[in-house]
């Protein structure tokens, strides 16, 4: 009997339950580790709470304290040497196939539990038992896999259970997630959606919604995207096992007001994401103007201009030769370089921590009437679009 299992299943059974342990510890990552934990977006009951705890214990063998400072310390310090696994700094292969490593050698850093890791769960279970005894509950999990589907099943069923999440969360959320996919947002740091279904790592795939509203409990954001992590809070929501606390801001809309005040003020800057993706998209028609004006006269000039055609649409992190070719083809073309300084400016009304509300009024205020008198039209519509934030 220890040999066959007590389950007899057809192949097709044996990964169908691997498939099922596995997703079940993704859930208990994205939801208890990461929204929970990490990021405090949203509460858990004590009975669904402590089931995750177990769960992961069993699976993983990881810490809590451990993982939340972690991942803590990636958004902290994100794109920087100081990441413990960004592959714009360590190259995609290096995180790919090695971030189990990178975690592992992060979650020995005491000074990073120290810093990032408060919070987190300190009873006595986690001290005498999950702590302490990380390799007790891979055992147990072994020999239950063993116990229920023999020798060569159970081996197979366990291995792809403690190969699962550092695979893809370690490396393909961490490498994959900040290098290729599409964006919804501009960040300050790389990170991508890898795919708009979030299915097989539990939502995590949104990976750019989830940098841009970290603390949101829901990582899909447009309507064609589908988290399932967010299906399941829901599901426990319901059963009274969860609460959501924080969900990204939804921009809303009212008739364009004489002035910008403080209440657009406050809207601007909480949908911040929102109103550079619409600056982005109000200045492609100037950008395509000035390509076909540049072609005539200086070539050069407009196939430079092709290429940095994220850099002068996006927000993004440029090299400094990318920085010398932008500033050099900008004295080509005076509207461009308009527009790209005042998306500069218009970015600084979230990043001056230091401000008050009355000058980062006084800020937004006299940025309008800098964009409605500058006698281009994209930056005259956006403005007037800008006040009608509500």
């Amino acid at each position: 009997m220890i040999f066959s299992g007590f389950l007899s299943l057809p192949w097709w059974g044996y990964v169908l339950v691997a498939l099922g342990l596995t997703h079940v510890t993704i859930a208990s990552v994205t939801i208890f580790l990461h929204r929970h934990q990490a990021h405090r977006a949203l509460d858990l009951h004590p009975l669904a709470s402590h089931f995750f705890r177990f769960w992961l214990w069993l699976t993983t063998g990881m810490v809590t304290k451990q993982w939340a400072a972690v991942h803590r310390k990636h958004h902290a310090k994100c794109e920087t040497p100081d990441d413990p696994h960004s592959p714009q700094v360590l190259g995609i292969n290096r995180v790919l196939w090695g971030g189990v490593f990178l975690y592992a050698n992060e979650a020995r850093n005491d000074e990073t539990a120290r810093r990032y890791g408060h919070g987190t769960p300190d009873d006595w279970l986690e001290r005498r038992v999950y702590s302490k005894h990380t390799v007790v509950g891979l055992i147990l999990m072994a020999l239950t896999d063993l116990a229920l589907f023999g020798l060569v099943p159970g081996t197979l069923i366990f291995l792809t259970q403690i190969v699962w999440i550092p695979f893809w969360a370690a490396g393909v959320i961490n490498g994959v997630g900040h290098f290729f996919g599409y964006r919804n947002y501009d960040c300050a740091d790389a990170s991508t959606n890898i795919v708009p279904w979030g299915i097989l790592i539990g939502g995590e795939e949104l990976h750019n919604n989830h940098h841009a509203f970290a603390s949101s409990a829901k990582l899909s954001t447009k309507w064609y995207e589908f988290d399932i992590g967010w299906m399941y809070i829901r599901i426990l929501q319901a059963l009274g096992l969860a609460s959501v606390k924080k969900l990204a801001p939804k921009p809303v809309f009212a008739a364009p007001k004489p002035a910008a005040d403080l209440d657009t003020l406050h809207a601007v800057i909480a949908n911040r994401y929102d109103v550079l993706s619409r600056y982005a998209k109000s200045i492609k028609q100037l950008y395509r103007a000035e390509i076909e004006r540049l072609a005539h006269w200086s070539p050069k000039d407009a196939h430079t201009l092709k290429t940095l055609k994220r850099a002068l649409l996006r927000v993004q992190q440029l090299s400094e030769t990318e920085k010398a070719k932008l500033a050099e083809v900008l004295k080509s073309s005076k509207a461009l370089a308009t527009v790209v300084a005042m998306r500069q400016e218009l970015s600084a009304l979230w990043e001056r921590s230091s401000a008050s509300k009355e000058q980062l009024l006084g800020h937004l205020q006299d940025w309008c009437h800098r964009a409605e008198s500058s006698g281009i039209p994209s930056l005259r519509d956006f403005s007037l679009r800008l006040r009608c934030y509500a």
